[in-house]
């Protein structure tokens, strides 16, 4: 019995410890590791993409309570590298995002849509999603809004 103890006891300690180093070392979960990424201070600046959305935040309005709702943030990279955006993560699981996957080109636009689920809530919210990408910085905030009234 003491055998089996000591056992799981190791193998809990290694899967741990090889947790520890699965994120990126610059403190994010969804830092891009990328010799042209924003936060790499030997990364030559001038080569780097620049996401430009047209919006950071939208208002739906007055949304009925149990109502979906979708809006669609669009950007350009305004820069000279190509875009990778690794994730994007909402602030509560009642918004759900779906962004454009591929590398985005300079001069070519992609598409970040987010969708809000009003049930269950009521009254005034505010919600926002993080953009993760290989920008500076390299992370955007977007943000939703709106009243939700029965």
């Amino acid at each position: 019995m003491k055998n089996i103890v000591i056992l799981l006891g190791l193998i809990i300690a290694l899967t741990v410890g090889s947790c520890k180093d699965s994120k990126n070392k610059t403190g994010g979960d969804y830092n891009i590791d990328n010799p042209a990424n924003a936060d790499n201070p030997n990364a030559e600046k001038d080569g780097l993409p620049t996401i430009s959305f047209e919006e950071t935040e939208f208002n739906f309005g007055t949304v009925i309570q149990g109502e979906k709702v979708i809006h669609n943030f669009i950007f350009t990279n305004t820069g000279k590298g190509n875009l990778i955006i690794s994730n994007v993560k909402a602030s509560c699981g009642c918004t759900v995002p779906k962004w454009t996957k591929e590398p985005i080109r300079p001069g070519q636009k992609g598409n970040i849509e987010i969708k809000f689920d009003s049930s269950n809530r009521d009254g005034k919210q505010t919600k926002t999603a993080k953009v993760y990408s290989n920008t500076s910085p390299n992370v955007t905030e977007l943000i939703v809004r709106c009243e939700i009234i029965n």
